[in-house]
């Protein structure tokens, strides 16, 4: 049939002053009660029956049913608590399945916006729907209450629809005015008319029958005189006024929790129990749009608030919290406005998961902000000036328990060294570069793994100050890093796991989370601070962090600086506090007849200030206690000439965590069949584990590689994992020096989608090369370790650092399979080896973790 084709509406009165309703129409019809709607909608769900049209029922609401069970009518039941997304995606999927021509009854879209707090994502639903179910020329009725959205959501309705209609009643008549008919006119097309009891239209072509129509539109107005604020700022309004009159319902805050916080249980409870009201209004007067806030964000200030009531005495040492909070719902709106949500529908699609997200991502990259957020925008870098922020990532699904998305999205600093609309352009850029890493795959395969591609991930903003101090033209914090209330990673049997661990690092943090470089971060042991597996300093400058990253407000970027560059730029109470002296060089120098200082930066006088330490240990421990579960943190700290101090906590989440492996004794496996054999140097939940499959990568062969082609590696790589996917066998990686670092020079920087696979990675020593492994507990790609239940060893190649056997010959008389496997990686067979073993030789990993001893082999 041709699209606009007429369609009967069962009053065929409303046919004549319609001109008909059409294909691809979709009719809003606005009521003060459902009521109305049905005096409309069931003759037109009969008369369709009758015109033998598939006609389908989306029940969705809590609401009684607009329409009963009838021969001819389908009816599907969805639930709008799921979420927006998931929602959306269900109605689009259905209307897919139905086909073109097929006509629709909806629920109120009104209690959308009840399931979804916000008037916004309303608005939203119907601005993707409305236009799908155009293309397949359906016809579409939906009732909205009036009163229920401000004039902004109408307007959007309004706008997108083809009909929309007022209907208005009192106890004796209803009428019925159009507002919008579009692509067609008639001359009284507009006028208000009285459907009479026998449902017919009358004209209202007097002045005693407008006046009963305008004296009811007069009252329904007066009743709603406050329909310019959005229905979720009226909530929030009545909920602050209920507060201060001692009349707030558990009901209210547990919506508030819900609405503005996290949907994640676990995570509600907890700050049901900590957050006051005060807390909550004090959010939602920094936020940005409405949603929920993000886990990220949700995290960080139920870490502090924590604090503050469980540990008051350290309430003095913690910076105040100022951030703020783009909700959720602004990035749905970003998707929606900028005609991107056929594409986003497209690519949660199996078939086109990978394959559409980077289309999706650069469409997101270059999208734009509607002027009111913009607006809004503003005024928030208004407060914060020309002070450094950080624009960072809080999903919703981020930092909850069971889901870190450790390094997943991004995070952007922002300098501010420069004019307010500059600010605003660099700020925008921020903000959508956080969008478009929904996109990246690494964050796609983790989602996959962990089966939630097909959950709701909308995307919050949290908006934070640069904790730092300014050092002439830098700026940076004096410390920063992260911290676990819970470490498997011990050098001494006097540690206790429960004590804690701070990985810390001069400037910003980003050294402390990212393997890159020749960095080393500081390892604290809480149980004892000062404490370190390296005694001399020669060792302790090896391992030591050689870069460190600031802002640099000249040049209105962040930068990492050699630690030797820095230095003389540096006060010296400053350099006193990071900073020691290798004095096994400068003794070689002095020898030499050369008086040289030769400083490296290694945190030892903070970590030497006592009350610190106790406050970082103390802080962990009781966000473990209160979390139930092990926590990781994010924090700074930043220090005075005279010593004062502040420590600010940036992020909190639960932490994943390898249970206690049972001990298994180690065979007696003939030191020729051994791969390797090593102390303290491992750490994982598998006491025993039968490997299949090993991935080998020669580091002479990768050292000698052209460097501008290392990267390259890691896409075979990814082939290999990509190939064993769903066999059920179990790899393991031995590579060189770091995986999943960003310096080729260091190691194959693998991302961990391309490794998803593996069950056991073994970083091994090249020390004549250079490449050397690091344990860094702590690390992104660490916590990806240890949430996939992955075992790791670090094979350092001396017996001093814990290898008592490692035997690079191992595979020597193995046939390599990768030929077979990569039929396109010929041109890497020198470097990359796939040996496969099965029933007639098995190698077996072992791990005793009493003695602290871990041994693969082959056992025959």
């Amino acid at each position: 049939m041709p699209a606009f084709e007429r369609v009967r509406s069962g009053i065929p009165s409303l046919d004549k002053v319609l001109d008909n309703i059409r294909l691809g129409d979709n009719v809003v019809i606005q009521v003060t009660c459902l009521n109305d709607f049905k005096r409309i909608v069931h003759p037109f769900v009969n008369q369709s029956i009758e015109d033998k049209r598939n006609i389908i029922y989306i029940r969705f609401s809590n609401h009684e049913p607009l329409l009963e069970y009838m021969d001819g009518l389908k009816i599907y039941q969805l639930n709008a608590n799921r979420g927006f997304e998931a929602f959306t995606v269900e109605v689009h999927n259905i209307i897919d399945k139905e086909g073109r021509e097929a006509f629709y009854v909806f629920d109120s879209l009104s209690d959308l916006q009840v399931a979804w707090s916000t008037d916004l994502m309303m608005g939203n639903f119907f601005c993707v729907t409305c236009p799908y179910l155009f293309e397949l020329d359906t016809v579409a009725l939906f009732p909205v209450l009036r009163g229920h959205h401000d004039f902004a959501t109408i307007a959007r309705i309004q706008e997108t629809t083809q009909l929309f209609i007022d209907v208005y009643s009192d106890e004796k008549d209803t009428f019925i005015h159009p507002i919008k008919v579009w692509n067609r006119y008639l001359p009284d097309m507009y006028m208000p008319y009285r459907l009479n009891d026998d449902n017919e239209l009358e004209s209202l072509t007097g002045s005693v029958d407008l006046a009963d129509y305008y004296n009811l539109i007069h009252n329904e107005q007066k009743r709603h005189a406050e329909q310019n604020i959005d229905s979720y700022e009226r909530f929030f309004r009545e909920a602050r006024e209920a507060y201060y009159r001692g009349e707030i319902t558990d009901w209210t805050l547990n919506k508030i929790t819900r609405s503005m916080m996290t949907r994640d249980h676990r995570m509600a409870d907890l700050i049901r129990k900590e957050f006051s009201p005060e807390d909550y209004f004090h959010i939602k007067e920094r936020m940005i749009g409405t949603g929920t806030i993000g886990g990220k964000a949700c995290g960080m200030l139920l870490a502090r608030k924590m604090v503050a009531n469980y540990l008051p005495q350290y309430v003095k040492y913690l910076e105040p919290q100022d951030s703020y909070y783009i909700g959720t719902d602004i990035f749905y709106s970003y998707i929606v406005e900028n005609k991107l949500w056929k594409l986003r529908i497209l690519q949660r699609n199996d078939k086109y998961y990978f394959e559409k997200a980077e289309e999706l991502k650069n469409a997101i990259s270059n999208g734009k902000f509607s002027e009111p957020i913009r607006a809004q925008f503003r005024r928030m870098l208004n407060y914060f000036g020309q002070i450094p922020i950080i624009v960072r990532s809080s999903s919703f699904l981020e930092d909850g328990f069971g889901n870190a998305f450790a390094g997943k999205y991004e995070s952007i600093f922002c300098v501010n060294a420069c004019d307010p609309e500059e600010r605003l352009l660099q700020f925008e850029d921020a903000v959508r570069r956080v969008y478009a890493s929904t996109m990246d795959r690494s964050a796609l395969e983790y989602r996959r793994q962990r089966g939630l591609d097909k959950m709701d991930e909308q995307m919050a903003i949290l908006v934070q100050r640069v904790s730092g101090t300014k050092f002439d033209k830098y700026y940076m914090p004096c410390a920063a890093g992260v911290g676990f209330s819970y470490s498997v990673y011990r050098w001494s049997d006097e540690f206790s796991a429960d004590a804690g661990l701070l990985r810390l690092v001069a400037g910003l943090g980003t050294k402390a989370v990212d393997r890159t470089g020749v960095d080393y971060p500081r390892l604290v042991n809480l149980d004892n601070p000062e404490s370190t597996i390296l005694t001399r300093s020669s060792d302790k400058h090896r391992f030591s962090q050689r870069r460190v990253d600031v802002i640099d407000l000249q040049k209105n970027e962040v930068r990492d600086i050699d630690v030797s560059e820095l230095i003389p730029e540096l006060p010296d109470w400053y350099v006193n506090l990071v900073c020691e002296h290798d004095y096994d060089t400068e003794r070689m120098f002095y020898e030499r007849g050369q008086r040289r200082n030769v400083l490296f930066v290694s945190c030892d006088g903070i970590v030497k200030k006592r009350e610190l330490m106790k406050m970082m240990k103390d802080i962990l421990s009781t966000l473990q206690e209160h979390y139930g579960n092990p926590v990781d943190v994010e924090y700074t700290i930043n220090f005075r000439k005279d010593g004062a101090f502040t420590v600010n906590l940036l992020q909190c989440r639960p932490m994943a965590v390898w249970e206690s492996a049972a001990n298994r004794e180690i065979p007696n496996i003939e030191k020729d069949k051994v791969l390797f054999k090593v102390n303290q140097t491992f750490m994982g939940n598998s006491a025993e584990l039968n490997i299949d499959v090993v991935v080998w990568i020669d580091s002479k062969k990768y050292h000698g590689y052209p460097y501008n082609q290392k990267s390259s590696l890691c896409s075979v790589v990814s082939k290999i994992n990509k190939y064993y996917e769903g066999k059920n066998k179990k790899l393991m990686l031995v590579s060189p020096g770091r995986i999943g670092t960003s310096s080729p020079e260091l190691g194959v920087p693998v991302v961990f989608s391309d490794i998803s696979n593996f069950k056991v990675l073994c970083e091994y020593a090249d020390i004549e090369i250079g490449f050397v492994p690091e344990l860094s507990y702590g690390s992104h790609m660490f916590q990806d370790i240890v949430e996939t239940e992955m075992f790791y060893v670090a094979v350092m190649g001396t017996e001093r650092s814990g290898t008592e056997v490692f035997n690079k010959e191992f595979f020597k008389n193995e046939p390599s399979v990768l030929g077979k496997i990569v039929p396109e990686a010929e041109a890497y067979e020198d470097i990359i080896k796939v040996y496969e073993f099965g029933v007639s030789k098995s190698l077996s990993l072992y791990a005793d973790f009493k003695k602290r001893t871990a041994v693969c082999g082959v056992n025959s």
